[in-house]
């Protein structure tokens, strides 16, 4: 690009309040003298970060399989570095393939199951409770023995008041929660402890990560980082923990697909 042509990139505030307090301009500014999409550039702007020696992450509740149909859906030809998956596991991408982190999984998987083996007693009582109050789905998937889909946001509110209470009789049990959806978990073990593994093995403190999220369950994550933003339509007590505001992330929905929460960690020189 011809350095004549070349527009300046900066933070600004954005005229409409749905769009957050700070907006980059560096994709919406060149990709009229590039003539290329915005969304495109923004990708190649990511790649170029990449090729700096920044890393970049999704951090996610979701599995992989369900994580890998929302990234072809969304089109994304720039792939993460490393992914957090259901909250907890650790994968790195090959150059091939989203292979486990072996001994941070494994170590996960172990503890997660021996909790779990004193809580799976009390879950057909835990599970009445809920039915006969709540028009909400309880269910067991391979992650935790106890999980939940609440109707309302409200109806979720109100259950994992009481299973947070159960949770204080059972050492290392916590609720992670992400608007009507409910699990068990260690509590040693979130989006926030598993970005701090990963941090550590690339040699970043948490001042050298930077993060967005939407929901309860990012909480963990925002807190840890040096700097943590959160989308304009995030829930409350996101958007009270997080350093800096963003737009919403309804206006990168593709093809009906939000995309998903990434972070970024970087190191550059």
């Amino acid at each position: 690009m011809a350095p004549d042509l070349a527009p300046v990139a900066s933070f600004e505030s954005p005229k409409q309040a749905s769009h957050g307090d700070l907006a980059i301009t560096a994709a919406m500014q060149l990709a009229k003298p590039l003539k290329k999409n915005p969304r495109e550039l923004a990708q190649s702007l990511v790649a170029a970060l990449q090729q700096r020696g920044a890393r970049w992450v999704i951090n996610t509740g979701r599995d992989l399989s369900s994580l890998m149909e929302a990234l072809g859906r969304a089109g994304l030809r720039v792939l993460p570095d490393f992914l957090v998956l259901v909250e907890r596991e650790l994968y790195r991408h090959d150059g091939i393939r989203y292979v486990p982190v072996e001994d941070w999984n494994r170590r996960c998987a172990e503890v997660h199951a021996a909790l779990f083996e004193r809580v799976r007693p009390a879950v057909p009582r835990l599970t009445a409770w809920v039915r006969e109050r709540f028009e909400a789905t309880v269910y067991e998937d391979p992650w935790s023995p106890f999980c939940l889909i609440a109707r309302h946001p409200e109806d979720a509110e109100a259950i994992c008041g009481y299973l947070e209470a159960f949770c204080r009789e059972v050492p290392g049990l916590t609720v992670v929660r992400n608007d009507v959806y409910a699990r068990f978990s260690h509590a040693d073990f979130s989006k926030g402890t598993a970005l701090a593994e990963l941090s550590r093995r690339l040699g970043l403190t948490a001042e050298e990560v930077f993060a967005a999220g939407d929901h309860l369950n990012d909480l963990p994550m925002l807190r840890w980082v040096g700097r943590s933003f959160a989308v304009a339509n995030a829930h409350a007590s996101v958007l009270a923990a997080a350093h800096e505001h963003l737009g919403s992330n309804d206006d990168d929905a593709v093809a009906g697909e939000r995309v998903p929460i990434i972070l970024v960690t970087h190191k550059l020189g």
